[in-house]
């Protein structure tokens, strides 16, 4: 009888324990590619946390900051923009649209951010996703606010409800405005960035906070940055601009001539870039990620030679009557050494299916949830070198049962051991 089939019937004879190898490596395998989607994922998930911003601009800052304290709400600006220096910026005919954005104050730990109704038409997350409502609709009253999903969800918000705003970022709030009460207008739908923890009015509303505004039912245009009196909602200044240019090739000009402002001094970002640079700083992260999948694909590797091990002393009669029938050591060593490859290549096609197959029940929990996007495409070159080294460890894995066998004397296996 050929090889294959000896081998064949040999699984059939040991189901329970080649059922159990084969277990052990797919979950192996299954948990070094899903641990590398998911780090994929998490970087173009960090990337794409703002997409479409050709610049952002601040004070004179490090970009890193800028970009944290912007994007991420983390940290505070060093200064504020003026307002004369904004409408310098936005003048400029390359500039397509401008999101200003006002910073400082915060609802029960969750950063307030005033801004306009240009941040609902043209941020951008996610590789061009626009900002949609859960429910309500975007501010258009002076006391209204627009809520990210994650504030919601952790207070039980619904459009109507009154929230009181304090002075002071993050959990440190040295004014609480209960006097001046906003209502929710509307509820944004989860991105899973950081535009889910924060609370949105408009810059006037911010002007108002800080003045005698008590909460009124006043209209107002959050699109109009002036009023008759003279700037509005810019009295303290600007946080932050974000940025949309005619043209991405214009990105290094605008940003050389903000960078070289004369009435202030600016620092003017391309998110992209600086986004890179910061998970290039999590390196290590991503290192001990893959130390960890090579760790279970080595515990995954050492079962199945632990297996195969364990087997060969209940197999040695088969391989001694293998022998006695006129199969040489050569046969025998064949057998065992496919055996190995054959699980090791079964097991990698089971993990493979297994990865898919949650990825395309979880995909769309994690996308809603935490904003991870895992893509489901066919495995990228990365992925296909882990798969051959899992397949060629397989095949060393499998020498050492191999040459064993292959040692074993006709007579050593004939022996009935007492």
């Amino acid at each position: 009888m050929a090889i294959p089939g000896l081998a064949i019937k040999s699984f059939r004879n040991r189901k329970f324990t080649t059922g159990l190898t084969v277990l052990s490596i797919a979950l192996s395998v299954m948990l070094l590619l899903g641990i590398e989607k998911i780090r994929q994922g998490a970087e173009t998930g960090f990337t794409n946390t703002v997409s479409g911003t050709d610049l952002i601009v601040g004070a004179r800052s490090s970009p890193t900051q800028l970009l944290l304290y912007s994007v991420f709400h983390i940290g505070n600006p060093t200064n504020n923009i003026s307002w004369e220096s904004y409408e310098e910026i936005t003048a400029n005919p390359q500039v397509k649209w401008a999101i200003p954005i006002s910073l400082g104050d915060s609802h029960k730990g969750y950063r307030v951010v005033g801004t306009t109704t240009q941040f609902y038409e043209n941020f951008r997350f996610a590789g061009g996703k626009h900002l949609q409502l859960e429910q309500g609709e975007w501010f258009g009253k002076i006391d209204d606010a627009a809520v990210g999903a994650e504030v919601a969800d952790e207070f039980g918000y619904r459009t109507g409800d009154k929230i009181v705003i304090a002075h002071g970022g993050g959990d440190e709030s040295f004014i609480v405005h209960t006097d001046k009460p906003f209502k929710v207008a509307g509820i944004l739908k989860r991105t899973g960035t950081p535009v889910d923890r924060a609370v949105y009015v408009g810059l006037k509303s911010i002007d108002a906070l800080h003045q005698d505004f008590q909460g009124g039912e006043h209209d107002h245009d959050p699109l109009v940055a002036h009023d008759e009196h003279g700037d509005s909602g810019e009295q303290g200044g600007l946080s932050a601009i974000l940025l949309g240019l005619q043209s991405r090739s214009a990105a290094i000009s605008v940003q050389r001539t903000i960078n070289e402002h004369d009435h202030e001094p600016l620092t003017a970002i391309m998110p992209g870039v600086v986004l890179l640079e910061v998970w290039q700083m999590m390196g290590m992260v991503e290192r001990l990620l893959m130390i960890v999948s090579g760790f279970v694909v080595a515990v995954g590797l050492f079962s199945m030679l632990i297996i195969l091990m364990t087997s060969l002393n209940e197999r040695r009669r088969e391989m001694a009557i293998l022998r006695s029938v006129g199969a040489r050591p050569a046969h025998v060593f064949v057998l065992i050494m496919g055996e190995a490859v054959f699980l090791t290549l079964l097991a990698i096609v089971i993990g493979v299916a297994m990865v898919y197959g949650l990825m395309l029940l979880l995909q769309p929990w994690l996308e809603s949830m935490y904003g991870l996007y895992v893509d489901i495409s066919l495995p990228t070159i990365t992925e296909l070198t882990l798969l051959g080294i899992i397949a060629v460890c397989g095949f060393f894995v499998g020498l050492i049962p191999g040459i064993r066998i292959y040692r074993y004397a006709l007579a050593d296996g004939m022996t009935i051991r007492v």
